[in-house]
């Protein structure tokens, strides 16, 4: 049958910056989401405006950022140069308009392109931008992009600088709420990178006067150091590394003229490139590189000029000159490791030491592990053909790397009714299934040795891919998916504690997550309710007319695979998975599975942070 349709001069379309910015969010800011995870869509907008604070901070004007978020109101103000009064509007709402075209005014800077405050202004339901200099002052309104209301230039008494304040369009952002968990983590990675910056966040300050050095000593365990941090720094560069005593993978943090790079890219790849060089030359010895970088803690920060990102989220550098004349990206940090960090090696003997002895540990475990590790391979190989424990989706997160619009998401879930339904709802091309047989073993205080051991953990650890870096972690979100009900909660302590044991930058670097299916289903013969929480229930029964008919979900198998799809689609609930920052991973451990059972429930919820609102409203029936 011939397609009927006519192609016309009708059918060709222009959209306007706006149009274009709200129909296709993901080419700007990646993902939606709903705040839940750190590179959820409402956390990039706050950046966006952050980044431009940055810049002027970076360039001498302005050492205070003030950021007040309320009632997902965000307010952000810096005491910079001000916009030029006269292209204020322009500014935020004209396509590759911006002063960081001019290089003359921002040298090294993370906004290169004109776009990030126009996809705040589109992508809110209000924005207000107001700039104040040389006593003057210039306020224009936007809603959805849409100008307002443009006022004259007026007179003001105000300190010089640009205040933003957005409200993030509920239409695009569904459900959202912003998690200061993650703002604060945000801004901490702003002041490592900028000493004598101050960030207020609802009136918090936030400093740093060590750099990236502050950096690991915030996110790890001094007891857990296997020496002192190594600093090193020069014009361009800032290294900050260290070795665990107990994480078993590496752990790397990258930055590019401030910018986050959290997938890292080519200073990266030369960062771990340049360590092994260094080590090895430095001890003469020829050591399996993944024997020097296996427990490494470390932090890289790099000035280019120009950088060139592979997404617009600026998440990966693919940048490989470091401009204004200087050698390539890899070759200007491999000579800076060869020179400084070889320096600092021969000035502290015990550190080398330290570092020399741990890679001949690990050496001998690896060599240790070998039969064990190819045995487990091969069994997670063969399993992976011949079983339904994994139901994997046709995407994975290396794929996606280059377009972050997308997510890909591992569920792990217990029973067969409980996968069954998930497997019938997901959506086959970004989301998979892990099937647990019966209840995980407890590896609480295990070796490496038990993961390979262990079937379960093998093939969980093949599924995600994770066997030495999350470098090619396959999934962005792992997703516990257990019943709200005592076995359901003694599953998902198993699995954080698997995790905790072996793999703790998985939750460090937030993906991991616990899955919020409805309790209660609520309706009459026109509508339906799912309710999380016995608020949302109560509230539910206003809106119903006649009798309710009330279902009580018991287990993942009651919620039918027809009902299921809506509770991991679009608006699926995750509560992340958080460490509290003044908790150590072995405190946590002890906590778990220690001697402490009547303790277990209040650490739960409030020292791992997750959010788990429906058993806090049931702990009579759930909890205990």
């Amino acid at each position: 049958m011939k397609n009927t349709a006519n192609y016309t001069e009708d059918n060709i379309r222009s959209l306007d910056w706006k149009e274009h910015i709200r129909m296709r969010p993901g080419m700007y800011i990646g993902k939606l989401g709903d705040g839940s995870s750190p590179d959820d869509g409402i956390y990039i907008l706050l950046k966006e405006i952050l980044d431009n604070c940055i810049d002027e901070f970076v360039m001498g004007a302005g050492k205070i950022i003030e950021i007040s978020i309320k009632e997902n109101i965000v307010k952000v103000r810096d005491y910079g140069r001000g916009i030029p009064l006269g292209k204020v509007v322009d500014v935020v709402s004209k396509m590759n308009t911006g002063g960081k075209y001019d290089s003359r005014a921002f040298k090294k800077s993370v906004g290169l392109n004109g776009v990030g405050t126009k996809a705040v202004n589109a992508l809110s339901s209000s924005f207000i931008v107001e700039s104040n200099r040389d006593k003057q002052s210039k306020r224009a309104l936007f809603n959805f992009g849409d100008l307002k209301s443009d006022p004259p230039v007026e007179s003001s008494s105000r300190r010089r600088g640009t205040k933003v304040e957005f409200i993030p369009d509920t239409t695009i952002f569904k459900n959202y709420k912003y998690r200061l968990e993650y703002v604060e983590r945000m801004i901490k990675n702003y002041v490592y990178l900028n000493p004598g910056l101050t960030v207020e966040l609802n009136g918090e300050k936030f400093i740093s006067e060590n750099g990236l050095k502050d950096l690991l000593t915030d996110y790890s365990n001094e007891a857990d150091l296997l020496y002192p941090i190594i600093h090193i720094r020069d014009k361009d560069i800032e290294v900050a590394l260290t070795h665990s005593k107990t994480q078993y993978s590496e752990e790397y943090h990258s930055f590019v003229n401030g910018q986050h790079t959290t997938q890292g890219g080519t200073h990266q790849s030369a960062f771990r490139e340049g360590l092994v060089k260094t080590i090895r030359e430095h001890f003469g010895k020829s050591y399996e590189a993944s024997d020097i970088r296996k427990s490494i803690i470390s932090a890289i920060s790099i000035k280019v000029m120009e950088p060139i990102f592979e997404s617009q989220t600026k998440t990966k550098l693919g940048s490989t000159e470091m401009g204004d004349g200087m050698p390539s990206v890899r070759s200007y940090i491999i000579d800076f490791l060869s020179n400084q960090l070889d320096n600092f090696l021969h000035k502290n003997p015990s550190v080398a030491e330290s570092i020399q002895r741990k890679i001949i540990q690990a050496e001998k475990e690896r060599k240790e592990l070998s039969g064990i590790r190819k045995l487990a391979k091969e069994r997670a190989k063969k399993a992976s053909l011949h079983n339904k424990k994994l139901r994997d989706c046709r995407i994975h997160l290396p794929d996606l790397k280059k377009d972050r619009r997308l997510d890909s998401t591992l569920f792990i879930t217990e029973g067969d009714s409980a996968s069954g339904s998930i497997t019938k709802s997901r959506d086959v091309n970004t989301q998979a299934v892990f099937s647990l047989r019966g209840k995980p073993l407890n590896s609480f205080g295990m070796s490496k040795k038990i993961v390979y051991e262990n079937e379960e953990f093998n093939l969980l650890q093949a599924a995600l891919n994770i066997e030495d870096t999350l470098e090619d972690l396959r999934y962005n979100n792992i997703v516990i998916a257990t019943d709200a009900d005592v076995d359901g909660m003694h599953i998902r302590l198993l699995l954080i504690t698997f995790f905790l044991q072996f793999f703790p930058e998985l939750i460090k670097e937030g993906h991991l997550y616990i899955l919020q299916t409805p309790l209660y289903r609520v309706r009459d013969k026109k509508q339906t309710f799912y309710c999380y929480n016995e608020q949302e229930r109560k509230e539910s029964l206003k809106k119903i007319n006649g009798k309710p008919e009330i279902t009580r979900f018991k287990g993942l198998g009651e919620i039918s695979p027809d009902e299921f799809k809506y509770f991991i689609g679009d608006d699926i609930r995750l509560d992340p998975v958080m460490l509290d920052k003044y908790t150590t991973i072995e405190q946590l451990l002890l906590f778990y599975m220690g001697k402490n059972t009547p303790d277990r429930q209040k650490f739960i919820i409030e020292n791992l942070k997750v959010e788990l609102d429906f058993a806090e409203d049931h702990k009579e029936g759930v909890l205990q």
